[in-house]
């Protein structure tokens, strides 16, 4: 059994960290670009959009808005500790905005950026030592009601609690460290 959604966001630290060959259902995946370290050369990252483009997948940048611009790319994705409202101005040149928060302060100020999803973490237990706390299916099935918003679950997802996924209030669901981690979590998506 598996919970399907309308939209899956992957993100991606290494354009390597995925096979696009394997996506044979169209408009249904985002991918999120995030890298900290040494990013991939810009011939590398044009030709990895174009095969976006062919698989009518959305591709987001994170926080570098001169990088989306000169790759085209579908939007741009603004992670949790930006907090730079002059964004706002790019949902008026039809550029989508998408960003991730942990908190209702860090969804309301999403939300004056302009974001059209905000992907919302932890949702399930996390590794991390530092972020021990996380939602649960329940508190996180209040929280649209409360902010109003579009909110997609990010965190703590894995292989051994996706069916837990149907139970989620979301037409949605981002994974990160399970795209890397462990390619078969992405395969049953594909």
């Amino acid at each position: 059994m598996f919970a399907f959604k309308k939209k899956y966001f992957l993100i991606i630290e290494n354009i390597k960290d995925i096979e696009l060959k394997n996506i044979k259902i169209f408009n249904k995946f985002s991918i999120i670009y995030r890298n900290f370290s040494k990013p991939a050369k810009i011939e590398e990252l044009l030709r990895f959009r174009m095969i976006c483009k062919r698989k009518k997948v959305d591709f987001y940048i994170s926080n570098n808005l001169k990088l989306a611009v000169n790759l085209k790319a579908d939007g741009l994705y603004i992670s949790a500790n930006n907090n730079d409202l002059s964004l706002n101005k790019l949902k008026n040149i039809r550029f989508k905005i998408i960003g991730s928060a942990h908190n209702i302060k860090e969804v309301n100020i999403k939300l004056l950026q302009g974001c059209s999803n905000i992907l919302f973490s932890r949702l399930f237990k996390t590794s991390y030592k530092s972020k021990p706390d996380f939602l649960g299916i329940i508190k996180y099935n209040l929280l649209p009601a409360i902010v109003k918003s579009r909110l997609t679950p990010l965190g703590g997802i894995r292989l051994s609690n996706l069916n837990k996924l149907k139970m989620v209030g979301s037409n949605s669901f981002a994974l990160l460290s399970e795209v890397k981690k462990k390619p078969a979590i992405t395969s049953r998506l594909f």
